[in-house]
């Protein structure tokens, strides 16, 4: 059981947002204000990274908030007003 929850920490998702979309979900979003381990990651080239913990805080937001989740049939996205990027999972 260990095993796999240590599997599960280091696990995280990207996506290519775009650059100021990046800066934007790392610094200025709600989740962006909590502790460090619960915060998005600005990779630089438009990249985002959700850890664990982030993904989890992030699922919190509601469907008005950018940066908000969804996660169905066309797979686990998160959006900025109108536009949304799929992420992809990192086992790294």
């Amino acid at each position: 059981m260990a095993a796999i929850l240590l599997g599960m920490r280091n696990e995280s998702w990207v996506a290519d947002v775009g650059v100021d979309n990046a800066a934007w979900l790392a610094t200025e979003s709600r989740t962006a204000r909590l502790a460090r381990e619960y915060r998005p990651v600005d990779e630089g080239d438009g990249r985002i990274r959700y850890s664990h913990l982030a993904l989890g805080a992030a699922r919190e937001l509601g469907e008005e908030e950018d940066g908000f989740f969804t996660d169905d049939a066309e797979g686990l996205r998160v959006w900025i007003g109108d536009d949304a990027w799929e992420l992809e999972l990192d086992e790294g």
